[in-house]
């Protein structure tokens, strides 16, 4: 990669809270390791992903490849369709490789590890600010 908008990645994870948790969506630019977009949802239904994608489309063009893990969300016909429509490569990594997509992992260690773990949120709405 030598520009940003070559490759963005994308991963869920769930944040815990008080009681319960909540799904964290977000899209990552490879080249700048930049957040370009995220959601936040107490479900998996594919409207909170799909959205955080449609967002970084909109603010940021368009990649040439999208990777993402095996999840079953993410290759869904509703996922992919979003993808194949906007006229982008799909990158699924293989099964089991954490480090295909160690940008978002690294994320996500982060925001645990440097405000998640530090509090215990008591609605989804202090989680989300």
């Amino acid at each position: 990669m030598t520009a940003p908008n070559q490759v963005w990645a994308m991963d869920i994870a769930y944040v815990s809270m008080a009681r319960g948790f909540v799904y964290l969506a977000a899209v990552v630019d490879w080249f700048s390791l930049r957040v370009l977009a995220w959601r936040l949802s107490i479900s998996m239904d594919a409207s909170f992903y799909i959205e955080a994608v449609e967002e970084a489309l909109a603010r940021h063009g368009k990649p040439s490849i999208f990777n993402t893990d095996q999840g079953s969300q993410f290759i869904s016909m509703t996922f992919t369709g979003v993808l194949k429509t906007a006229g982008i490569a799909i990158s699924i990594d293989a099964r089991g490789a954490w480090r295909d997509n160690v940008f978002v992992e690294r994320l996500w260690w982060t925001i645990k590890y440097e405000e998640v773990y530090l509090r215990a949120y008591t609605s989804v709405s202090e989680a989300r600010t």
